[in-house]
């Protein structure tokens, strides 16, 4: 049986099979969700009578049918199967938008950058007025500079996401009409996003805030300025940020753990405990509101709790947030556990290396000793110096270095 007749087999398992299910994975924060491609109903496949038995004749289905099938796969995070159906939707139908956004999408899931720039420039080419290849352009641009190890060799890539941006505003403007406000307000967005990723936080802010005007209720915009308010240490308007954003979308966990955790951090542990607990309950598989109630209890003096929550966070994703490895590491110094406290800040260092406070912790773990674990002065001068080499004013870690001379 040849490739072919292998994927319209499948296809056809898919259609009966996949669209029953319905367990999609929440996306995650900073992208506006652009238009879903449109489903066409599935067309009836033709019957045929075998010849013999080992030439079997099927009519494959119509690209409309992968379609169908990658956007039930991509929702479900199952992104090699969504690239396998949108690529055998490209091939019966290389002019097809649906298919081509779908394909460029998951290829970007499946980090093959190079090739989901090609083929959501195809997109583009194939349809100037959809809104949506340019976004995934722009956003397959930014992604491939912030998973490049080597970030000098995609300079160019933000300089690319902006003017794919641009060109995406004049199409919103030229069109005009009741969905202006709508795209614009997700073009804003998008290059707010740039802007945040070439370290402008004053332009991005003004991008998110030009955002949310065109869309009040986009709880997705508020995340992202609140999360630039933070950024920039306003965290009064972090939390008024964070705060609207649960109230447009009270459903979404992504927003009330950010918000429970900016709380904490303002000292409101009190109102910050119930909302965490919330978000984790809105969404027990999700690592990011599981681990940010782990980042409250820790805060809030509950350590049986916060060990828990950071534990299951770590397990449900144990390579996208840094930050929960970093309170775990915090809650093994605090109990006297050393070996625990360097496995996990290590990893929280190692997963973000730009992160001042996570170099400084894990100096202070090898410098300090705990029965059969001896202090490690070398490796605790090393990570106090990057410490500051990342933050020159870190005093802490200033302090520390004078403590090992």
């Amino acid at each position: 049986m040849n490739a072919r007749l292998t994927l319209a087999l499948l296809c056809a398992a898919a259609l009966s099979g996949a669209l029953a299910q319905t367990a999609p994975t929440t996306p995650a924060p900073t992208t506006v969700p652009t238009t879903p491609a449109p489903t066409v109903p599935a067309a009836s496949p033709a019957t045929a009578t075998p010849a013999t038995p080992s030439a079997v004749p099927v009519t494959r289905p119509p690209a409309a049918n992968y379609v169908i099938v990658g956007n039930v796969y991509y929702e479900q995070g199952k992104f090699d199967q969504a690239y396998v159906a949108f690529r055998a939707a490209a091939e019966l139908d290389p002019r097809s938008g649906a298919a081509l956004l779908g394909l460029g999408r998951s290829q970007v899931k499946l980090r093959l950058y190079g090739p989901a720039i090609e083929t959501l420039r195809q997109l583009v080419q194939a349809d100037p007025q959809g809104i949506s290849g340019y976004i995934a352009l722009s956003q397959a641009y930014q992604q491939q500079y912030g998973g490049s190890g080597d970030r000098a060799a995609v300079s160019g890539n933000l300089a690319a996401a902006l003017g794919v941006l641009q060109s995406a505003e004049g199409v919103v403007t030229a069109q005009g009409g009741d969905s202006r406000n709508l795209n614009l307000s997700k073009v804003l967005n998008e290059r707010g996003n740039v802007y945040r990723l070439q370290g402008d936080a004053a332009r991005a802010i003004d991008a998110f805030k030009q955002a949310s005007t065109l869309n009040p209720d986009n709880s997705l915009i508020l995340f992202n300025l609140g999360d630039m308010y933070f950024a920039t240490g306003n965290l009064p308007q972090a939390i008024s940020s964070l705060q609207q954003a649960v109230i447009t979308d009270p459903r979404d966990p992504y927003n009330r753990a950010y918000y429970a955790k900016l709380l904490a951090l303002s000292g409101n542990v009190t109102a910050a405990k119930p909302e965490a607990a919330q978000a984790a309950r809105l969404a027990p598989t999700n690592a990011y509101a599981v681990g940010q109630y782990g980042v409250v209890s820790y805060l809030a003096k509950d350590a049986t709790t916060a060990r828990a929550q950071l534990t299951q966070a770590v397990t449900l994703d144990p390579l996208r947030y840094p930050e929960f490895y970093y309170y775990l590491g915090r809650l093994s110094l605090d109990g006297g556990d050393l070996r625990a406290a360097r496995e996990n800040l290590t990893k929280a260092a190692a997963l973000d290396s730009t992160a001042p406070e996570y170099a400084y912790y894990l100096g202070v773990s090898y410098e300090r000793s705990a029965g059969l674990i001896a202090p490690d002065n070398l490796k605790a001068r090393e990570n106090y110096e990057r410490a500051l080499k990342l933050n020159p004013g870190y005093r802490a870690a200033q302090d520390a270095l004078g403590r090992l001379k």
